[in-house]
Order: structure tokens, then sequence, then C-alpha cells
């Protein structure tokens, strides 16, 4: 800002307490003293950095703009005199960290993991505690969590030989868009709490590796600032409707000029599941996080920490399979139903006219003994196999191997998402997304060629042996209850 006031280090530290609080931040300064009180996490992380440098702890957890788009233009008092600053000054130091964090250098080199697993123990060692605590939590016991990537050891695979496997074709479309090979990003939320770019590196390695992106609602930047980071990539858009519908279509708004290409509405989260390990660990102990699209902030309570729920409360938990003609009426785009846990919603999904449909429990977040994401896929195609021709199909949980998306492909899935995964590989950046991105690659096509196919055209249920979990599906629909009086043996 041309003429901007320059400000000493001398001046600054003058209005350093909660009375008077000015903070830097990327080297301008901000007068915080009225927000401070009312800031979701409470006044006490603010006032910590009162009259010093708070760039490390603001840029861990929140997008640039959320300084300068919150808070009124006179509260900006200038910029920071770095000339002021001795070269030997404690003032750039910040309060000692509650959890010392490993720096980059001290991870294993990128090139040393070799599959999703790697990545998954890195985190568990490299990451903040609550950015840990927040990414691997699931609801109560963990059953679901557990059993979505269990299940896939008890099918089988029926391979073919003696075939010319030399070339094999991995790609595939989603709602008519292209994409190398049948593997998305699913929306996860506070990418930034394990890199600074979060979702914009994911971004870009989705561009490189010609993959799609669904953006997360609660993700760390606004979505005009993801998609901007890399023009090139497939953008889809996952969607938590608002207790204020004029605000869920104001974001709708906003997502469409940004150029995603569809939106998946979430409709397994209208309350937030029990997260044990998330509520554990306090939001101070890593700083707070905020999700600007929604405008959602994680804070502690007298129930705990839990980013996940103290971050939900705006979810609308009204919204039945009548708002869906709703949605349908205030967006051009397609509609992807996310959440599906039963065969019997499927089917109400396809008479709802929707594009397509995520079947997910929410990587087992939200309801403890939900049935895992693969039993799901598979009592849709013995119960319902019509499904699959009127609408996209797609699979979210559970997938860590090329094995995994080989088998929920054989089910039918067009495509399959992964969440947990990316958000620990962002940990290294954009090249981290990329080189996790090649590696499922890998391990998909050499599936492939090992089964005896070349293309995803050809993989069908007669691929697989299901005999070891079949018994689990229910005998038919009449068993799964006709919900809401739709037929549900009508013909689609």
């Amino acid at each position: 800002m041309a003429g901007e006031r320059a400000l000493s280090i001398t001046e600054i530290q003058q209005h350093a307490n909660c009375d008077d609080c000015w903070i830097v931040v990327d080297g301008i300064v901000w007068d915080i003293t009225a927000f401070a009180p009312d800031h979701p996490g409470g006044g006490q992380i603010i006032w910590k950095y009162a009259g010093k440098d708070a760039s490390k702890e603001y840029n861990a957890i929140h997008a640039p703009s959320i300084l300068p788009d919150n808070l009124d233009p006179s509260k900006r008092i200038g910029k920071l005199d770095t000339s002021s600053i001795p070269l030997d000054s404690e003032w750039l130091k910040p309060p000692p960290e509650t959890q010392p964090q490993l720096e980059v250098g001290e991870r294993p080199a990128l090139q040393t993991l070799i599959n999703s697993y790697d990545f998954e123990t890195v985190a568990s060692q490299t990451l903040s505690k609550k950015a840990w605590a927040f990414y691997s939590s699931a609801a109560t016991d963990l059953v679901t969590r557990d059993a979505n990537i269990s299940i896939f050891n008890r099918i089988w695979l029926r391979p073919r030989i003696l075939r010319d496997v030399t070339k094999v074709n991995t790609k595939t479309t989603m709602l008519g868009h292209p994409t190398s090979f049948p593997l998305f990003i699913s929306p996860a939320a506070m990418a930034r709490l394990a890199h600074p770019e979060g979702e914009k590196a994911m971004a870009r390695a989705c561009a490189k590796q010609d993959i799609p992106q669904c953006i997360s609602t609660n993700a760390s930047f606004p979505v005009p600032q993801i998609t901007s980071a890399s023009p090139d990539t497939t953008f889809f858009f996952q969607l938590y409707v608002n207790k204020d519908r004029h605000a869920s279509l104001a974001l709708l708004r906003q997502v469409e000029a940004a150029g995603v290409k569809a939106i998946f509405v979430t409709v397994d989260a209208h309350v937030q599941g029990k997260r044990e390990a998330d509520e554990r660990v306090k939001v101070d102990a890593d700083g707070l996080a905020s999700a600007p699209n929604s405008g959602a902030s994680g804070k502690n309570d007298s129930r705990g920490g839990g980013l996940g729920r103290t971050m939900g409360g705006f979810i609308d938990p009204s919204f039945s399979w009548a708002d869906l003609k709703w949605l349908r009426e205030h967006t051009r785009l397609p509609i992807v139903v996310k959440g599906i846990m039963v065969a019997a919603d499927a089917l109400m999904a396809a008479r709802a006219g929707v594009d397509g449909i995520a079947v997910s429990n929410h990587g087992g977040r939200n309801l403890d003994g939900a049935p895992p994401a693969i039993l799901t896929l598979l009592e849709i195609r013995k119960l319902c196999p019509e499904v699959f021709e009127r609408m996209e199909v797609y699979l979210d949980g559970g997938i860590r191997r090329g094995t995994d998306m080989f088998k929920a492909l054989c089910l039918g899935a067009k495509a399959v998402g992964m969440g947990r995964p990316f958000l620990y590989a962002v940990n290294y950046g954009e090249e981290g997304v990329e080189h996790l991105i090649e590696i499922m690659r890998d391990e998909f096509e050499t599936t492939m060629r090992l089964a005896g196919v070349t293309g995803v055209g050809e993989l069908h249920p007669g691929l697989l042996n299901t005999l070891d979990v079949d018994h689990l599906i229910p005998k038919g629909l009449d068993a799964l209850g006709n919900t809401h009086g739709l037929a549900l043996k009508a013909k689609l």
C-alpha cells in the first residue's frame, strides 16, 4: 500500500497487552484489540503474540485473506520497519511451542515412501498433535473407520491368464470430464494444518497427474483461491448445506463462478460424530482452525477441542430428500449425493434424478457401526444393479491400495476417492501428493495386468470372489425397509 506508515519494533512493542493489542503478520501491523475478545478460540491465543510477529502461527492455520477480509481497513496500522530489528533480537521468535515440531529435513526422503501407509506413518510422527488428531480421528471405537480398510482383504481376486497386457489404458471420465485414471482427491477439511499450501498444493498435483479434486466446504482457502492456483485441474465441490440457506446459495454462486464442475452434497453429516481423539487435544495446542468458505471456526468448550464438532454447527440437520429439488433449482451443475450407506438410499437417489452418488460413511468419522463403504457397494450390486445404469457411482472410503481400486471398479464404481491419505501426503507439499498419485497409479496398473485386463471398461464382478462377505448382504430390498413411501421395487 503506497505511502504506508513504517513502524519500528519499539513502537509495536508498546501495544502488547489485551487492552492495546497489535500484531505483525507477513510484515503488516494490525490492531486487533477489539477483535481478540470475540475470537472463537478465545483471546489468549492472540494476546500471547501482542506486540510480536505472529506470522508463523497465523500462516500455519489461516488463509492469507482472513485478516484483510474481516477487519476494518482502519485496523491496518502500517508495515514493519525491518531495519529497526537488531540482528540478535529475540523479538521475531515465537513463544515456545507446546509440541516441538520436526523439520522437513528430518522426515524420510520422499522417494523412500513406497505406499500410502508410509505417508500415514510419517504424518503420525511429524504433524502437530492437533493436526494428527483431527485427520486420523473417527467416531467412538473406530470400528467403521478400520473396517472400511480391512474388509477389502476379504474380497479375493480371480485373475485371468495368457492375455496380452503389454499396454493398459486407465483413462475414464467423471461426469463427462476426462481423467487419466479412476481416482480423485476426496473432500478433506483443513489441509493447511499439514502444509502452508494445503489444498492449493493438492490442486497443482492433480493438474500434473490429470485427476480431479473435490474441494471441501471446510477447506483452508476460499474456493476461488484454490481454483485459480491450478486452472487446469478439474474441480468438484463438496457442499454442507447451511442452516442459513441464503449462505449456501451465495456459496453455490461463488463456486460456480470459480469453475467448479459438480456439487457433491454431503448427506451423512447432519450432526457430527463423537471423535474422541480430536476432542482430547485442545485447539490452543496448535492454534485456531477456521474455514473461510463456511465461516466455521474451531474452539474449545466444556466437551473438548474437537474441530469436527465445533466447526460443524452450521450444517442444517433438516436437509431431506425433498430439499434435493431445492438444490437442483439453485444450481446448474451436476449433483452427486455423497454419503450413501444402504442400497435403498441409492435407489431413492436415482428416483430423485441426481447425477451420481458417492458411497461413503464419512471415513467412519460420524456413525460408528455404519457399514464399510465397499460392503455398501456390493449391496447395491446385488440388490439393485440397475442403479449403475441410471447414474455414476463412486466409492469413498478405505482405499489404500491399487487392488482396492480394482475391486471397487469391478463392483461398478466409476471412480474412487481418497481423503486421509492425501492429507498425509500433502505433509510433503505438492511433490508428496504427486508421489502418492504415482504410487496408486502404478499399483492399479500392475493389478490390471496381473488380473489379465487392459482397460477399465473390462472390469466386472466376475473378476472377484466375494463369498467371504456375501452373507453380510441383506437377502432382498424388503429387508432394507421401504422408507418415505417409495416403492423400492419400482422400475427406475
